[in-house]
């Protein structure tokens, strides 16, 4: 291979606090995590909910939890990481640019957060998944496997309308979240 005709590098990185006052970057992050859960998540919500904005993204970039996935420079994905606890961390908002699937963003994406993880000192991962009540989703039920893949198990299930009330209304069929951890030590 010439030097020229290198392979694509993908790097994750964690985005600078200052990135949160770039409006195009949380723009095309909104646009990037509303277009992949319109279409992962078809069929659960309501005409004309979306998963975030610009404003929320720039809210947790400043709280240092949004990772991006760069191929070469260009954004390919991202993931929300944050602390719940001393012992917990959570992943969400996991993301990858659909003309990008198949490159590895998501393990990578999945990978940085749970090493971020390990280096703040939590002992457990936690990821939630939303899925109907009455019905099986064909995303939910990839994710769910996906996710057992790389050693997520779920651990409990909890009635969105219950835990998270201000969503219930948002939803256009009942749908339960389902917690999975995964040990990191």
């Amino acid at each position: 291979m010439r030097e020229d005709e290198r392979p694509p590098r993908l790097v994750v990185e964690l985005l600078a606090e200052r990135e949160a006052e770039d409006a195009a970057l949380m723009s095309m992050l909104a646009g990037l995590v509303n277009t992949v859960y319109a279409d992962a998540e078809k069929g659960l919500w309501r005409e004309g909910a979306a998963r975030t904005s610009a404003a929320e993204l720039a809210e947790f970039t400043r709280a240092g939890q949004i990772a991006v996935a760069r191929l070469d420079g260009r954004v390919v994905g991202c993931v929300r990481v944050q602390r719940l606890s001393d012992e917990l961390g959570e992943f969400g908002m996991l993301a990858a640019a659909p003309e990008h699937r198949g490159i590895g963003a998501g393990r990578a994406l999945v990978g940085f957060a749970e090493e971020r993880a390990r280096v703040d000192g939590h002992r457990v991962m936690q990821l939630e998944l939303l899925a109907p009540q009455t019905w099986s989703h064909p995303s939910k039920e990839f994710l769910a496997d996906w996710y057992g893949r790389l050693g997520y198990r779920m651990v409990s299930v909890g009635d969105v309308a219950e835990s998270y009330p201000e969503l219930a209304p948002l939803l256009a069929t009942p749908c339960d979240f389902r917690v999975y951890h995964k040990s990191l030590a």
